[in-house]
C-alpha cells in the first residue's frame, strides 16, 4: 500500500525537480518495455525452460514421496486396531518425523529453485540494463521508465525505446 502511493510521488518529485533544477538542460524521458525485451532474448527462454525442468523434477520427486507416505499411512490405519498401543505410538511418531522431512525437502527445493532463478536471470538483467544504458546515452535520455511498471500512467509511443534496446541486444553492440 505504501509503495503504491510513495513510488509515483517520488517519480513526480524527481521529474518536477528535474524540470526546475535543470531548466538550463533539456530533460528527456523515454520508456522501455523490459518484459518485451526479455521475451526477445534466447537466453531468457533457455533459462525459463531450465527452471521449469528443475521445478518438474522436484515436483515429481515430491509427489512420489507423498504418495509413498500416504500408502504407508493408509496401511497403518487399516492395521492400527490390531497393534498394541506402544507400537501405534511409535508408528505415529515415525509418520510425524517423515512428514517433517517431506516439508523440509519441499522448502529446500523451493529455495534451490529460487537460487537457480537468480543465477539464471542475473546475467540477463545485466545485459538488459547495459543495453538500456547504452541506448539512453545514444538518445540523450535523462530518465528511462519501464513501460510494464505500475507507476507509468501514460507515454507517447515516440518515447518508447524498446525496439532499439532489443536491436542493441540482438546485434550485440557495446
Amino acid at each position: 500500500m505504501f509503495k503504491r502511493y510513495f513510488v509515483p510521488f517520488i517519480i513526480f518529485f524527481v521529474l518536477s525537480a528535474g524540470n526546475s533544477l535543470f531548466s538550463q538542460q533539456k530533460t528527456n524521458i523515454a520508456i522501455v518495455d523490459v518484459e518485451a525485451v526479455v521475451k526477445e532474448m534466447p537466453e531468457a527462454s533457455v533459462a525459463d525452460k531450465m527452471l521449469k525442468d528443475l521445478q518438474k523434477k522436484y515436483n515429481d520427486s515430491l509427489i512420489k514421496m507423498q504418495e509413498d507416505f500416504q500408502k504407508r499411512v493408509d496401511s497403518y490405519i487399516k492395521q492400527k486396531n490390531m497393534m498394541p498401543a506402544d507400537k501405534q505410538q511409535k508408528e505415529e511418531e515415525k509418520f510425524k518425523i517423515e512428514e517433517q522431512t517431506l516439508l523440509k525437502f519441499r522448502e529446500e527445493k523451493l529455495q534451490e529453485i529460487s537460487q537457480k532463478r537468480e543465477e539464471y536471470l542475473d546475467p540477463i538483467r545485466k545485459k538488459v540494463k547495459s543495453a538500456i544504458q547504452d541506448v539512453a546515452k545514444e538518445e540523450n535520455m535523462s530518465f528511462i521508465l519501464d513501460k510494464g511498471s505500475s507507476v507509468l500512467l501514460f507515454a507517447e509511443d515516440k518515447f518508447d525505446l524498446t525496439f532499439k534496446v532489443i536491436d542493441r541486444i540482438k546485434r550485440g553492440i557495446k
